[in-house]
């Protein structure tokens, strides 16, 4: 007898199943996150956090992260203020020191009012300064920045998209490789990013929560202002729609996410006598953003009436563009939150 096989059919039906198996398990993530070693910040680094079906081997992965932050960088407006980017990049290596992430990272700002930060598939990062004009302090920020190293740490790019491919061979009648349905268009910038890379489930989402606490309070950041700034932006966002980019707000601070995460620090981490929650480094980073994008405004207006902003050869300003007094040894300290005996 001879036996007439159809590999596109089979094949079909193979994926069909597959998928329908890993769509399934994406219900399982959240509890899945009870596993030890996740939960235990002092396992950081030594645990496979990126586990899961993945297409996409870690090579090809970082190669088209890179292609893709070209992309940005090409259509968008990255501040080049050196004082700026290497703090917020000093603030966001330190915390991948304290990630499980397996590949190095290359953060840069964008000059945009906005909320928004997104990590693209291999360790490539971008801060809008709007996460910076809208936090109060370091620590703020440092959460923001935690949760998207914590989606690249995990490998949710990859995994999502690899995800979406296996639902488009299940379900077009011809196979063809590299087919990710969807593009983002990055906002008022044309940047077309694949949706598979930066719109992430619910399960992948509570999993960064997690890992991002985890990696501020190893950091010795107040684990606390990350669900601070995700409530102050989530009133913000209802208040004046708008405020937060696009792409930030496809995954919003629900308030089932803002209990979870407090439930986290509760359950999960545990106290410190004190944490770090700001640094006078900030609060001068954050005067140079304000007065940056006041003096585009004046520019951009034209408005010879409005003042202009005048720098000290210290390069020190304020929020309202006047000189500040040389620091003393105390304001260059931390600002530290106390446990109460």
């Amino acid at each position: 007898m001879k036996l007439i096989f159809k590999p596109n059919s089979l094949l079909r039906s193979a994926l069909a199943l597959t998928t329908a198996f890993f769509l399934t398990q994406q219900a399982m993530v959240v509890p899945a996150l009870a596993d030890k070693k996740k939960t235990n910040p002092d396992e950081i680094g030594n645990r496979d956090v990126g586990k899961g079906l993945n297409l996409y081997s870690i090579e090809k992965e970082i190669g088209m992260g890179k292609q893709m932050a070209q992309e940005v960088e090409r259509q968008a407006k990255i501040v080049d203020d050196p004082i700026i980017a290497e703090y917020v990049n000093r603030v966001g290596q330190n915390l991948v020191r304290n990630s499980d992430a397996k590949v190095p990272f290359t953060i840069k700002v964008i000059d945009a009012e906005d909320i928004n930060a997104f990590a693209l598939p291999g360790g490539f990062f971008f801060v809008q300064t709007g996460v910076l004009i809208n936090a109060e302090n370091e620590a703020e920020m440092a959460g923001v920045m935690a949760h998207e190293i914590a989606h690249v740490a995990a490998r949710h790019g990859t995994r999502q998209a690899s995800r979406g491919q296996l639902v488009s061979y299940a379900t077009l009648p011809l196979i063809f490789m590299g087919g990710i349905t969807g593009y983002a268009i990055y906002q008022g910038m044309g940047i077309l990013v694949p949706l598979g890379f930066l719109k992430f489930t619910r399960g992948f989402e509570a999993e960064a929560d997690m890992l991002g606490l985890e990696y501020i309070y190893k950091a010795g950041y107040d684990p606390g202002s990350f669900v601070d700034f995700f409530e102050k932006v989530q009133a913000l966002e209802k208040r004046k729609p708008g405020t937060m980019s696009k792409l930030f707000s496809s995954h919003p601070p629900t308030d089932d996410r803002i209990k979870a995460s407090q439930q986290v620090i509760q359950k999960y981490l545990k106290e410190k006598p004190e944490y770090v929650v700001n640094t006078s480094e900030f609060n001068d980073v954050k005067a140079r953003v304000l007065a940056m994008h006041s003096r585009r405004k004046v520019d951009d207006t034209k408005d010879a009436g409005r003042p202009t902003l005048r720098r000290n050869p210290n390069g020190q300003i304020d929020s309202n563009g006047d000189e500040k007094a040389p620091k003393t040894d105390s304001e260059d300290r931390p600002t530290l939150k106390r446990r109460e005996p």
